[in-house]
């Protein structure tokens, strides 16, 4: 699902008008007509039904009054409310706001102290709450004088639907800097604005529902945005497809190298998630120390032993041993587990600058190479990165909060710096690739904040990448498995408790349900 900016969608909405010819007022039209659409699912019948519309002064407020003319003429007793003087409504807007009257209905004025008192009384006895306030254009800080109403919309526990986006809420940031509608559907137009999918947001939008108005398709797939949401669609698409007759060597090979004394459930982890999500043959190297572990908790996967370090890490005399058996491979998992000691980390930078397959670096392997991320650039194939937060502060140099604030410009950034596909962990983890594509991930639940469960999500790229997908796509589509996976264990078991393994076991059926969608 593409992402667009407010300026963006600004610009198609002009295209449309200008170059295709179809009138704003039609553009306004069906936008109402969509989000009564939306209501009658919410409340069934409009008739005898009692709705609140709350409308400003711009063209969000236009599309309020269109949602108010219908509604009233499905019988249903709607109640109009304007935050602005009738003097300033200007356009297409002023066009409705003008049939609403001919209509013989009220509006309601907002500009006075005491309006809260009908807004309260209204509420009391509203079915359902629209809100057409601000729109996309909308940034900072609601208006003083409206705090108080959008505070006895969230209070008045009915039903809200926002038009476009909840009043309050920046498009293209997610931002909330002040009093925010929390809307139970959030409608909006034609492309899904970015602000409205980031995790700030999410408890303001509700149940987001995309609808058409006409833009032609040719508008809202061109331009600049290389920003997606991931949904189930695009994850089937990129899947690999099994048609038969094949064999196990054809679904890739994937070695997963990790573990050190004390953590051996890392790299098995990652190996067992790599043979989950489908890859032919999985090969797990670990120190020689935890070999026998490693070999105990594993039956479908391979193991072999490596030369370790007095302290039960990977010595600099298993580097060979390793090189030989990514010459064999298609891809590598590379870091959980291993450890922060120097001569290991001599190792991953090794590693990086001599292998010829993709790479999937996480954990210590991440760690290894804080102050060497220009090493990044010269690797010879594909790099994925998968720093949580305070892996990629220590990366960058940056504090966590800094990263967190920030997170979809710097995950991009890196990605081009590094010349690598960079996963931003963490809710609402960030995909971005080397080319600046961005996409946003919306599955996953706190209960997946726990040990292992990235050691999962590393296995699951490098399945994915064994079996052809392209790196940056592999990366995109393990996130959105990894995080439904974990969804399911959260219905199922609750998220206390909720343990790495617990996904391995639903990411067989995680993929069959995509596949059969």
């Amino acid at each position: 699902m593409r992402l667009v900016t407010a300026r963006e969608m600004g610009e198609m909405d002009q295209k449309t008008i200008n170059e295709y010819g179809i009138p704003g007022l039609v553009l306004m039209e069906n936008a109402g007509i969509r989000v009564v659409d939306v209501i009658t699912g919410i409340l069934g019948d409009p008739c005898g039904k009692t709705v609140a519309v709350f409308a400003g002064k711009g063209n969000n407020g236009g599309d309020g009054f269109v949602v108010a003319r219908h509604l009233f003429n499905s019988g249903a007793e709607v109640h109009v409310f304007l935050a602005a003087d009738h003097e300033q409504i200007k356009g297409d807007a002023l066009v409705n706001l003008n049939i609403w009257r001919k209509m013989g209905q009220k509006v309601y004025s907002l500009t006075r102290d005491n309006d809260i008192n009908l807004v309260r009384l209204v509420l009391m006895n509203a079915d359902l709450v629209v809100d057409a306030l601000y729109g996309t254009g909308f940034k900072g800080a609601v208006q003083e004088r409206m705090a108080p109403v959008i505070e006895a919309i969230n209070a008045c526990g009915k039903p809200v639907v926002a038009v476009d986006i909840p009043s309050g809420l920046e498009a293209d940031t997610g931002r909330v800097n002040g009093p925010c509608i929390r809307a139970d559907h959030t409608v909006t137009f034609a492309l899904a604005k970015l602000g409205l999918v980031l995790p700030s947001a999410s408890e303001y939008v509700g149940q987001l529902h995309i609808v058409d108005i006409s833009i032609p398709a040719a508008v809202t797939s061109e331009g600049e945005s290389r920003r997606f949401y991931i949904t189930k669609q695009l994850v089937r698409d990129w899947l690999p497809r099994r048609t038969g007759p094949e064999h196990k060597g054809d679904f890739g090979r994937v070695l997963v190298i990790g573990g050190s004394r004390g953590m051996s459930g890392a790299a098995v982890l990652a190996a067992q998630a790599a043979a989950r999500t489908g890859a032919g043959l999985v090969t797990l190297g670990v120190p020689e120390s935890i070999h026998d572990i490693a070999e105990t908790k594993l039956t479908e996967v391979m193991t072999f032993p490596l030369p370790e370090t007095e302290k039960g890490t990977l010595s600099r005399s298993s580097l060979d041993k390793i090189l030989d058996h990514a010459r064999r491979a298609d891809v590598l998992a590379l870091g959980p587990g291993l450890g922060t000691n120097n001569e290991t980390a001599a190792v991953v930078k090794e590693i990086l600058l001599r292998i010829e397959i993709p790479c999937v670096l996480d954990a210590d392997g991440l760690n290894a190479m804080v102050g060497k991320t220009e090493l990044f650039r010269v690797v010879k194939s594909d790099l994925v990165v998968t720093p949580h937060p305070g892996e990629m502060a220590r990366l960058t140099g940056c504090s966590t909060g800094q990263i967190q604030n920030n997170r979809l410009n710097i995950a991009t950034q890196k990605a081009v710096d590094w010349h690598s596909v960079v996963v931003l962990k963490g809710e609402g983890t960030t995909v971005a690739g080397p080319d600046g594509t961005l996409f946003i991930n919306g599955t996953g639940n706190p209960g997946m904040a726990s040990g292992g469960t990235g050691d999962v999500l590393t296995g699951v790229i490098a399945g994915l990448i064994a079996q052809g997908m392209q790196a940056l796509y592999a990366a995109a589509a393990g996130v959105f498995l990894h995080g439904e996976a974990g969804d399911i264990a959260a219905r199922e078991k609750g998220m206390a408790g909720l343990l790495a393994s617990d996904l391995l076991e639903n990411l067989p059926a995680v993929i069959k349900h995509i596949e059969e969608t």
